[in-house]
């Protein structure tokens, strides 16, 4: 083997000439620095659309790539940066068969990187790779744009979750859409809005909106005008967690007025009693222990109204339960009991979900809920540590995308 080929080797690049290698001092450090340049078919050409053009002139002079260590020893690439002119992209510097359009690390250094970042803990990153935190920042977001355009992750699509999650304190939010039958991450954004969701069904086009058939979603009034304007032939599903925490929240609500009755009364122990209820009221029966088992009969004997509106709860939990059509005939006799119950809370919560009953019964008829969409929040709020030093949420989205929307580079070096 040609020594120019044995170094092309084991410094990981392609369509690449080793000039020759030398040691040399970077920032105090003993460093490897190898003089490269491209190949003859990949010289001048554009750095963003690859097209060859005409030669402007020779840029600033050589430059450094970062390149993954050999051995113990930090590695760059020097090379010539000259500029072309690109009718589309003006004048611009040339591009690479090494490194990303951009970047000052190669290919193969952002790969491993962008791979450590979703397996490994921020300190392991930065002394593994000898790389600062904010420039992993930018390694994620260089890696995922080129793989957005490798991967048509919009290919398919039937069923979709929206939801918002809060990213940073002073109500900084996200809207999150994911992909149920793949269980990945498909899109985030900063916001929370009607105008910020249909940028995603803007990116989807209206061919492939047009397709969608499930979407599931909370009960956030701005998403059903995005929904329905856009996918005009999609059910939105509303997630049962957050329909059974409406009737949680009534219950409380009677539970707080009766408690408020027996302090005002002066029945202190009436009071207590209620107080010391709240979590049998809340819980499940097969989460319940048998202290809270005896305080529930013990409500059921003192409080008839506040017994009846922990009924209509767990009716309503069976509901879901039970789904399909005969979660809907409960939901129906469910909805006539509520409406005639005489607790004020109770008859508010059957208005509502009349309101959006059609929702409801999509839920009940198709299953979908927004268990995934949830799970995937939990995820991100974990990446939200890691990406604590980054000053934007686009690195953060690029680094969700990276470890939950499938994205994520193999290791150089290694293949499937």
């Amino acid at each position: 083997m040609r020594t120019g080929s044995l170094w092309a080797r084991l410094l990981d690049v392609e369509e690449t000439v080793v000039e020759r290698v030398r040691f040399d001092v970077v920032e105090g450090d003993g460093v490897l620095i190898a003089r490269v340049r491209p190949s003859r078919r990949q010289r001048d050409r554009c750095g963003k659309c690859g097209i060859r053009r005409g030669r402007y002139d020779n840029g600033e002079g050589p430059r450094l790539w970062r390149a993954l260590d050999l051995g113990t020893t930090p590695t760059y690439l020097e090379a010539a940066a000259p500029r072309v002119n690109c009718p589309e992209h003006g004048v611009i510097v040339a591009a690479v068969p090494w490194a990303r359009h951009g970047a000052r690390f190669t290919r193969a250094f952002e790969d491993q990187t962008a791979w450590l970042t979703t397996h490994s803990s921020k300190s392991t990153v930065a002394q593994l790779m000898r790389v600062v935190w904010r420039s992993v920042g930018g390694i994620v977001t260089r890696v995922v744009a080129e793989a957005e355009l490798l991967v048509d992750r919009f290919a398919g699509l039937r069923r979709i979750g929206i939801d918002e999650i809060s990213y940073r304190k002073g109500h900084k939010y996200l809207i999150v859409v994911v992909d149920h039958t793949r269980g990945q991450l498909l899109w985030a954004k900063e916001g929370r809005d009607e105008k910020t969701l249909s940028l995603f069904f803007e990116k989807l086009g209206k061919r492939r909106c047009a397709r969608i058939e499930l979407v599931s979603a909370d009960a956030a009034s701005w998403i059903p005008n995005v929904v329905k304007q856009h996918c005009p032939n999609a059910k939105l599903c509303l997630d049962p967690f957050h329909v059974v925490s409406w009737a949680t929240d009534a219950l409380d609500e009677v539970r707080r007025e009766v408690w408020n009755e027996a302090r005002r009364s002066g029945d202190t122990a009436l009071a207590k009693e209620l107080k010391d209820a709240r979590f049998a009221l809340w819980k499940n029966p097969e989460n319940r222990t048998e202290t809270q088992d005896a305080r529930l009969a013990s409500v059921a004997e003192i409080n008839e109204p506040l017994f009846r509106a922990y009924l209509l709860k767990e009716q309503l939990r069976e509901v879901f339960q039970l789904k399909g059509e005969a979660g809907k005939q409960l939901l129906h006799r469910w909805l006539q009991w509520a409406r005639r119950c005489r607790i004020p809370s109770f008859v508010k919560l059957a208005k509502t979900i009349t309101y959006r009953l059609i929702d409801v019964q999509a839920t009940l008829e198709h299953g979908l809920s927004n268990g995934l969409v949830e799970s995937t929040n939990t995820k991100i709020r974990l990446l939200m540590r890691l990406a604590f030093g980054f000053h934007s949420p686009e690195p953060l989205i690029s680094l969700a995308l990276l470890a939950l929307g499938g994205l994520c580079p193999e290791l150089p070096g290694r293949f499937r």
